[in-house]
């Protein structure tokens, strides 16, 4: 880790040893008319490599700023119909006014070649036809291409390791963050290009005004009026019938704009997050989240494997989504937008583990566990949003309703082997419906030369949670025991949750600079109730007061704040200065105590960004923040959590404090002109808490009590990554190579010991795609994994788990129209003494109907009919390490037709 900090540091002092130069003037032709679109490049001496670049404007005007160590530079100025020109100039700070001398262009060929990166301001634009392969169809496939994009297997696009804040389709925001479904199902043949917006400001009030950090991409399609769409209809045999079916049609007109999708599968496909909101936008647009569960209750979990979801998946899942959006005044300033979507899905999963356990630096007992899951989802969402985005005002309104009747089913056996051997097994049902609705306002109202910002949020949600055990022996937890004659045990759980969110700023700008002083008020507040009881003959019996909770947790914060936002040429600043006034409450009347705490915190945060050389950026950010828990950390009546484990804490328990610190530091180069990005980041933080957990563990039984001791304690953390890609046009290669070194520090305690939990991971990627021969393209990631855990204060060691993963996937074109495909993934894991190695091996044949744009596949998955995955993990809470083995899916054919709508 300090290599890693030295290194850093020193990049830093490379790149600010040398000071900044300006280069700007004019440049006309021999009558002294301006020449616009002008390319004004600097060079060094002797060396192909771009310092930096500039285009003129209409007025002929340039300006160029860069960075060498050298005293002179090359500055060549291009345009058409005029004589390219080169002059050496001195490093230094100049005005330098040019005339071209007129010299027709010949074009040797007629035919128009376009660049692949182009960058025009903070626009960069991609021409996908120059990433695409043959076997590409969808846009998804071309963007994980791309250099300076990354595309996330939960489908979250990075650009520079960064989410996106929005994705448009023509200029238009139809999908409101949940981008996955035109991502996944838009056809390549309808992109021109795909745009990365950087440093976007959303609401259009406020790009002069008040400066982002986050890119936004943009598609731009071929056609203003657009019909596509994607579809796919499956059928194979594995061990039971298969079926795929992918319906996605989409119109994107100039006024209107609309995706209907439904998918539906039992071959392991995960479709049913598409939905999910990837991109949040601004803060100035309001509030929205991913509405979910809270999910206090659990049923035992088999394990799942490190590996791509469709090897282990084994579902039956039903996907049905709709999205319109719609300008409804003339100036096209108001959109409405609506969506809805239902999920249907069941799941089976099954796993067999070994766990270890350390005792007193000694070999402890082994607890054996077999789990067989059903997991039933259903799921209702709509959502309602009007918008006006316009130079002289905004508004928005989103209101938003969620609906669950989630089930999960488990079959249990446990073995625990010490002195005696002890043998369970049990069954486990949670029922878990939940309604949750929210509605976000915020208009921006100018009003002379400041503007009125008004905020409103709301936020409504129950969640009921059963949870039954049978038999209740199956329970052999510390300081529980059920009833000797207990068929069964239940835990009753339920949760309202109520929070609103208001505030009022007023903003003014002067000379690049934004000052928005604000006032707000934030209040929660959260009901649990819950009874622990057996269940004999069809009657409950409870285990009385200290298995209840009656608790009522609920923070009002009244605050102030400053934001203070800069926008210039080369700087970009952006920070915040609130002071809040934190009133906790938390009332437990089963247990005649009431809690209260009340604190004045101030929680800056800053962020500031520097570019320099037109393809470098240097920024620096840094924030304190407080929290004080959540009613998850404040009950006081034992709660049956999950089957292994009874969570509690004491009632005299003062209210959790947490103050967090995090400062970072990122450079970030980008260079459309050579196709070269890179990014690396730095941040270090430290988390000051005055609890601290307290595991009770019984090694013979694997159970665990989980209490919590009043104690300040830390947890620290240093963490280093850097990302190189490149585009090689002449060998139609994209290759890009990453690392990454986090380093984590926390006090612990296990049961009465206390201990150091030290955990260091280091990863290492590479990432290749290659379309350089006509009968062949190649796509290929790796990635290895090292990681180390350490309980300092505990007898023993926990050890090294290291990991390696591949994926190869690799076509060919023998014949026109015909493809062959081949796919390897390889996901091996050790701890140095024992390996585990997983390999799966996919072929496919796919012909192409070219005049109909339609395929037809047969694919063989998982052609060794591997059928469970082995692997062996670390855990620094318990003490333990684990050997897993998961059923896999099995070996299965399909055979699917694969179009676009039109």
């Amino acid at each position: 880790m300090k290599k890693n900090i030295s290194f850093f540091l020193m990049l830093f002092m490379v790149v600010f040893t040398f000071a900044q130069k300006t280069i700007s003037g004019k440049i006309t032709d021999n009558d002294g008319v301006a020449i616009p679109s002008a390319s004004v490049t600097i060079e060094e001496p002797g060396k192909d490599a771009i310092l930096a670049y500039g285009i003129t404007n209409s007025k002929g005007e340039y300006k160029v700023t860069f960075t060498s160590p050298e005293s002179n530079v090359d500055l060549k100025v291009k345009a058409f119909n005029q004589k390219p020109l080169t002059k050496q100039i001195s490093n230094s700070d100049q005005t330098l006014n040019f005339k071209m001398q007129s010299e027709a262009t010949e074009i040797k060929e007629v035919q128009l070649k376009t660049k692949m990166i182009t960058a025009r301001g903070d626009t960069i634009s991609y021409d996908l036809k120059a990433f695409n392969s043959k076997n590409d169809r969808t846009l998804a496939d071309v963007m994980k291409k791309i250099p300076g994009i990354e595309v996330s297997t939960d489908g979250t696009i990075k650009y520079q390791g960064n989410a996106i804040n929005k994705f448009y389709v023509n200029g238009k925001d139809l999908m409101e963050g949940g981008y996955g479904t035109i991502n996944n199902s838009l056809p390549k043949d309808a992109v021109q290009k795909v745009e990365v917006l950087e440093n976007h400001q959303p609401v259009k009030i406020l790009q002069d005004k008040v400066p982002s950090d986050q890119a936004a991409i943009n598609i731009k399609l071929k056609n203003s009026v657009t019909m596509t769409g994607r579809g796919e209809v499956g059928a194979g045999l594995g061990e039971q019938l298969l079926w795929n079916v992918k319906l996605t049609p989409m119109f994107f007109g100039q006024k209107s704009q609309w995706v209907v999708n439904y998918k539906a599968n039992n071959v392991g496909e995960q479709v049913e997050n598409e939905g999910n909101i990837l991109a949040f936008g601004s803060g100035w647009e309001g509030r929205r989240i991913n509405a979910g569960q809270n999910s206090w209750l659990n049923v035992e979990n088999a394990n799942t494997p490190n590996l791509p979801v469709r090897r282990y998946l084994m579902n039956n899942v039903h996907y049905l989504s709709a999205n319109y959006l719609v300008n409804i005044d003339k100036k096209k300033e108001w959109e409405l937008k609506a969506s809805a979507n239902y999920t249907n899905n069941s799941v089976e999963r099954e796993s067999h583990s070994e766990t270890d356990y350390l005792v007193n630096g000694q070999a402890g007992p082994r607890v054996t566990q077999d789990i067989f899951n059903n997991f039933y989802t259903d799921k209702l969402k709509g959502e309602l949003i009007f918008t006006k985005n316009a130079k002289k005002g905004f508004f928005k309104n989103t209101t938003s309703f969620s609906q669950y009747w989630n089930a999960d089913r488990a079959i249990t056996n446990r073995i625990s082997t010490s002195a005696s051997t002890n043998s369970r097994n049990g069954a486990e049902a949670l029922e878990s419906p939940t309604s949750s609705f929210q509605n976000s306002l915020s208009t921006i109202i100018p009003w002379k030369e400041k503007m009125v910002n008004v905020k409103s949020y709301l936020n409504y949600q129950t969640d009921r949670q059963t949870l039954d055990i049978a038999p209740a022996s199956y329970l052999e937890i510390p300081g529980f025991t059920p009833g000797a004659n207990a068929e069964s045990v239940r835990q009753n759980f339920r949760l309202k949750t109520f929070e609103a969110n208001h505030s009022a700023n007023l903003g003014f700008s002067a000379k690049g600079w934004t000052f928005t002083p604000e006032v707000g008020f934030n209040f929660k507040s959260t009901t649990l109730n819950s009874s622990l009881t057996n269940l004999q003959n069809g009657d409950y019996f409870g285990y009385g007061d200290k298995y209840n909770n009656d608790l009522t947790y609920s923070t009002a914060t009244p605050y102030g704040s400053l934001g203070v936002n800069y926008k210039g040429e080369s700087w970009m600043l952006f920070a915040n200065f609130p002071v809040n006034s934190n009133n906790i409450k938390a009332d437990d009347p089963l247990r005649n105590v009431s809690k209260s705490s009340n604190k004045v915190t101030f929680e800056p945060n800053l962020f500031v960004q520097y570019s320099f050389a037109s393809f470098w950026k240097a920024s620096v950010t840094g924030n304190i923040n407080n929290n004080f828990g959540e009613i998850n950390s404040a009950y006081s009546g034992y709660m049956m959590t999950s089957p292994n484990g009874i969570s509690v804490m004491d009632s005299n328990n003062p209210i959790p404090q947490n103050n967090s610190k995090t400062a970072g530091s990122r450079i970030e180069y980008r260079n459309p002109l050579n196709n070269l990005f890179f990014n690396i980041n730095y941040s270090i933080g430290d988390t000051k808490r005055n609890l601290v957990a307290a595991p009770i563990l019984d090694p013979v039984t694997g159970f665990t009590l989980i209490q919590y001791k009043e104690l300040e304690n830390h947890s620290k953390t240093n963490r280093f990554s850097a990302e190189v890609g490149k585009y090689f046009p002449k060998f139609k290669t994209n290759a890009s190579v990453s690392y990454s070194n986090a380093l984590t520090k926390s006090d612990a305690f296990l049961g009465d010991t206390p201990y150091l939990s030290k955990n260091n991971a280091q990863n290492y990627g590479f990432k290749l795609n290659n379309t350089y021969f006509s009968w062949m393209s190649l796509d290929y990631t790796l990635s290895f994994s090292r990681t180390k855990q350490d309980n300092i204060g505990l007898s023993g060691r926990l050890g090294t788990n290291t990991g390696f993963n591949h994926n190869l996937a690799t076509f060919f074109y023998p014949i026109e129209n015909h493809t062959i495909g081949f796919n390897w993934d390889q996901i091996n894991t050790s701890d140095g003494t024992r390996n585990y190695n997983n390999a799966f091996f996919d072929l496919s044949y796919q012909f192409s109907w070219a005049k109909k744009k339609i395929d037809f596949e047969l694919k063989w998955m998982n052609v060794g009919n591997r059928k469970v995955f082995e692997t062996y993990s670390i855990n620094d809470r318990t003490n333990s390490t684990t050997y897993s083995k998961i059923q896999l899916r099995p070996s299965q054919v399909m055979l699917t037709v694969k179009f676009n709508f039109k």
